[in-house]
């Protein structure tokens, strides 16, 4: 249990002025939150045995990949603006 001198003492510290009546009020508080994390510490946090999903590959298989570069030529045609090989588009800052 926090005491009324306490609570002033943190208030002088934090510099703010207090009334008799808001030091009562914020000492309840305080007791409250203090008895609130005394009950979170008698938690156990321990964990038991864990059941874990078996994981699989939700993709798909590559079963018939097709050669690379063989769609190159059909794209940088298709593109407006070129530079040999490579397509130009417009520079962004």
């Amino acid at each position: 249990m926090i005491s009324t001198d306490e609570i002033k003492k943190l208030a002088n510290l934090a510099r703010i002025k207090l009334s008799e009546e808001e030091v009562n009020n914020l000492r309840n508080e305080m007791d409250s939150i203090v008895g609130y994390v005394e009950q979170i510490q008698k938690v156990s946090a321990e964990v038991g045995e864990r059941e874990v999903p078996e994981n699989h590959n939700v993709m798909r298989e590559d079963v018939d990949p097709h050669k690379s570069g063989i769609n190159t030529e059909v794209l940088v045609e298709a593109f407006p603006k070129k530079d040999g090989n490579f397509n130009k588009v417009k520079k962004i800052l």
